[in-house]
This record gives C-alpha cells, sequence and structure tokens, in this order.
C-alpha cells in the first residue's frame, strides 16, 4: 500500500506544485490519477520512488517512510513505465528487460530466461528478443518498457502517462494488454494520464486533481461519471459521460433476438455463411444483392457502448452478437441495446465499504474516510491478436 501523508512540494522559487495531499493507494489496485496539466500528477507518482522529495509530510510504502530508504535500492523495488518507454538504444530488446534482475546480482542466463517469460507475457513474439529499440514499432517499445518494469516481479508499478504517445488504436491495445496482465498480477498500480476515458478504463479508483494536487474528487469510475463532485468536475469529465459509462457496463444485459427467430428487419436482412458467419446486410428492396457491413460484438467480452455502436454503424439498425469464433448468436436493435440501461441503472454502484461523504471520498462503516474497494466488471473486445502486432512489420 502506498500512503501520502500531508505530502507536499514547493520549488526552491516559491512555486507550488503540491499542498498537504492525503491519498491512499490500495494494495494490488489501480489507482489513477487524472487531471489537467500542471495539477501535480507527475510530481505525486515520483515522489513515490523519491525522483522528487516532499518538502513537507511524507509518503509511505507498506507502512515505511520512503525517504528512510536508500533511493537506488528503493527503485530496483518498484517498476516504473514512462511515456517514451526509456529503452537503452545500444541494448537489444531481452537486454533492456533484464536491466533490474542483473542489477540486483542475477546472473545473466536467469535473467534472460525471465526478459523471455516476459516478453511473451506482454504480448510480443519470441523473435523480437534479438532486436534493438529502433527496430521496434511504437508500440513494440511500449510493451518492452512495461515488461521491463515487471522483470523483477515489483508490487508496485508507477505508470507516467505510458500510452499517451501512440496511435489511438495501438494505445487500445496497450489498455487491453494491461487490464489483462492486472487481472492476473494483481499489482499496486499508481497511473498518471490526462484523458479521463483512460482514467475510468483503466482505474479502480479515479482520483481527479486540480492546481496543487487538490483532490477534487476521489471515487471509482461508475461514481465518478454518474454522480461528479461538483460542475468543475462535471466539466472536466465532459457532456459525453453517460457515453462514457456505458463503456463500464458489460454487453452481457442485452436481451437478444434469437438467430433462430429469424433474420430479417424490414428490408433488411443478415446473411451467414454456412458457418453461420455474418457476411452482411442485404437490403431487398433494392434491385442489386448488394452486401453491407455487418458490425458485431461480443456480449461475454464488450461493453453496452460497443454493442450501442454496432447497432448505429449497421444500415438495419441492429448489431449481430458472435461468441468468440465469430459465429453470429443473436441480434440485438439499437431499442433492444438502450433498453438494457433501465436494469442497469437499478443496479448497485462498484461495491465500496460504506456511503460516499463529501467529494465523493468513500466512508468506511466507522464513518472515516476511506478508499474504494471495488469490485469492476472489465470487458474488453478479444482484439489483442491485432493489436500485440502493433502494426509490427518488425522494424521501421
Amino acid at each position: 500500500m502506498i500512503r501520502f501523508e500531508g505530502a507536499g512540494k514547493r520549488h526552491p522559487d516559491g512555486t507550488i506544485a503540491v499542498e498537504g495531499l492525503d491519498l491512499e493507494v490500495p494494495t494490488g489496485r489501480t489507482t489513477v490519477l487524472v487531471g489537467p496539466s500542471g495539477c501535480g500528477k507527475t510530481t505525486l507518482l515520483r515522489m513515490v520512488n523519491r525522483m522528487v522529495e516532499p518538502t513537507s509530510g511524507r509518503v509511505l510504502l507498506d507502512g515505511t517512510d520512503v525517504a528512510e530508504l536508500e533511493p537506488a535500492k528503493l527503485r530496483r523495488g518498484i517498476g516504473y513505465v514512462i511515456q517514451q518507454a526509456g529503452l537503452f538504444p545500444h541494448r537489444r530488446v531481452i537486454d533492456n528487460i533484464a536491466t533490474v534482475p542483473r542489477l540486483l546480482g542475477w546472473d545473466r542466463k536467469r535473467a534472460r530466461a525471465r526478459a523471455a517469460e516476459l516478453l511473451e507475457l506482454v504480448g510480443l513474439a519470441p523473435d523480437l528478443a534479438k532486436r534493438y529499440p529502433f527496430q521496434l514499432s511504437g508500440g513494440q517499445q511500449q510493451r518492452v518498457g512495461v515488461a521491463r518494469a515487471l522483470a523483477a516481479d515489483p508490487p508496485v508499478l508507477l505508470m507516467d502517462e505510458p500510452f499517451s504517445a501512440v496511435d489511438p488504436v495501438v494505445r487500445a491495445g496497450l489498455q487491453d494488454e494491461l487490464l489483462r496482465l492486472q487481472s492476473e498480477l494483481h499489482k499496486t498500480v499508481l497511473f498518471v494520464t490526462h484523458d479521463i476515458e483512460e482514467a475510468v478504463r483503466l482505474g479502480d479508483q479515479v482520483v481527479v486533481l486540480r492546481e496543487h494536487g487538490k483532490i477534487a474528487q476521489l471515487a471509482d469510475p461508475h461514481t465518478l461519471l454518474t454522480a461528479p463532485a461538483d460542475d468543475g468536475v462535471a466539466a472536466f469529465l465532459g457532456r459525453d459521460r453517460g457515453l462514457r459509462g456505458l463503456g463500464l457496463r458489460p454487453a452481457s444485459a442485452v436481451v437478444l433476438r434469437p438467430v433462430d427467430a429469424g433474420l430479417r428487419y424490414g428490408n433488411w436482412e443478415l446473411a451467414l455463411d454456412d458457418e453461420r458467419r455474418p457476411i452482411g446486410w442485404i437490403d431487398r428492396a433494392a434491385a442489386s444483392a448488394e452486401l453491407h457491413p455487418a458490425a458485431g460484438f461480443r456480449p461475454e467480452a464488450d461493453t453496452l457502448r460497443t454493442a450501442l455502436d454496432a447497432a448505429v454503424l449497421s444500415p438495419a439498425g441492429v448489431a449481430v452478437a458472435l461468441d468468440a469464433d465469430g459465429r453470429a448468436t443473436g441480434t440485438a436493435s439499437r431499442e433492444a441495446v438502450l433498453a438494457a440501461l433501465p436494469a442497469l441503472s437499478a443496479l448497485p454502484a462498484p461495491a465500496v465499504d460504506g456511503a460516499d461523504g463529501a467529494d465523493g471520498v468513500p466512508l468506511r462503516k466507522d464513518g472515516a474516510p476511506g478508499t474504494p474497494t471495488v469490485s469492476r466488471t472489465d470487458s474488453r473486445a478479444d482484439s489483442r491478436a491485432d493489436s500485440r502486432t502493433d502494426g509490427a512489420a518488425g522494424g521501421r
């Protein structure tokens, strides 16, 4: 667990970066710091590994003040991922990943074996091990950066806008991989971003910061989107925060029309191949039998937002539900997707110890300020096979 107790940073010229912050980062969860530029996000993150020294208060790591720990030793026990990956250009991928284990005294064979395991864990092909960073795509470099941060199996992972320098498609794939890794490894993750969509997608708890590192709201993603603490937080979240909320809800709530019940909606009919995979929509009122794309979603893997998007993109206004092999299992009109919303709004918000107090800070059963213990269903499209290559033509 990471705990900030009255942590502050005042620069020599008198500029206040962070002032009197109290915050708990729960063990095994992902806490996201989000806010406008200059609000102190990165300063707070770097206080944990002593790259920035607080001028007031303290930072505790599992109950120990980090100021009492030798900086180099502290940093070797904490994973750190930055925006541009920060790989050593003169070292091959496998040796970049093996850096911290080697510093900890592992022999070369053991460190390289661990690096090879991590290549697979982050979804990179083994033949990339012998390449240099300049021979990788941006997304591949970021995956190597994550692998390097995990090499010595640190309990804490600090991530400073790690995906902001890559294109949106690669970024979504990297986010998927982080969610998958966290579901398996349960690290204590402190993640910095300026992107609220990324924050609500990745965070178990989200901390919205204002100037000088003041907490505007601390909440789980569902509460943040549905009950912003004030007009300032609501403005930061944006007018489409309701749509973002759809991205937190599983598409399994949609009631499907079975394939056997018919594939025709008005003039539109869904064509399937012999294995029941969608080929496209046919307009029976048209003179030609031109096929129009059939957008699909996976009820057990995707979100309501994906399902609604698929229905909106369809010429028939109907999304096709698919199984893991891409076979049609049912259909859902726009109205069917939207009909899932009232039922979901009646569901309780992700679980915390008690009711929320002022500023969206949850209360423990004793009424004292606490930290959310969030139970979430993270829904991801199974597009990882594509994202793992990240446009990998190999080199550039």
